[in-house]
């Protein structure tokens, strides 16, 4: 009578070793693209980008009275940290050069101009006008102009970017970019060059229509 070989416990099957190590390489593979470290392999694999986006739809339409009379072009280079308390920088932390370029417009509200805003003599050859001041719009981030320069992550930091809906988002150095070109702006002469224009082209038209003497003042 004999006895069964038994297989000694705790052994794993060849099957299971095969489909672990497929398991781990596809488990590498996919940190190393996602972690960069690895950039070779996002050629191999290749990707492609599909628009499948709907159809833009208009939501509603806004009459403007107002006149720009000049845009300022900024430049601003973010420097953002992020660090943890109790933690190095290279566990946990984060810092990101953002090169922001925006525009900011310079406008004067014409809607605002009351009846006795404007005062016309008898024949005609006067006029005067009272005009708001000049007031600045919302700075635009122009995204074909700005552009991160470098990325510093942790390593919590990326192995977060793995279960991330969102990676890599520039969204707060966006914003913080865009709240120092709006300083800058307001720093810089640009409404006082959009009055400038304004009482030139105010100027300009009135005389054109016959009108010898015109006087733009600006108040509020």
């Amino acid at each position: 009578m004999t006895t069964p070989l038994r297989r000694p416990p705790g052994r794993m099957p060849g099957w299971a070793k095969v489909l672990t190590a497929v398991v781990v390489v596809l488990a590498v593979l996919f940190a190393g693209i996602r972690l960069s470290v690895l950039p070779g392999l996002k050629d191999l694999f290749g990707t492609e980008t599909h628009d499948r986006s709907g159809p833009a739809l208009l939501e509603s339409i806004q009459d403007i009275s107002r006149y720009d009379a000049a845009t300022g072009n900024f430049q601003v280079v973010v420097d953002l940290e992020k660090d943890t308390r109790f933690l190095p920088d290279a566990i946990r932390g984060t810092r990101t050069l953002y090169v922001g370029a925006g525009t900011v417009d310079a406008y004067v509200d014409l809607g605002r101009l009351g009846k006795d805003d404007v005062q016309v003599n008898e024949d005609r050859t006067s006029a005067t006008l009272r005009l708001p001041h000049a007031r600045l719009g919302t700075p635009a981030l122009d995204p074909e102009r700005s552009y991160a320069v470098s990325k510093e992550r942790g390593l919590l930091d990326r192995l977060g970017d793995l279960f991330s809906g969102n990676p890599n988002s520039e969204q707060a150095v966006q914003k913080l970019a865009v709240r120092h070109i709006g300083a800058a702006a307001k720093e810089s002469e640009l409404t006082a060059r959009a009055e400038s224009n304004t009482t030139e082209m105010l100027e300009g038209l009135l005389r054109s229509l016959g009108f010898t003497k015109v006087d733009v003042a600006y108040g509020d």
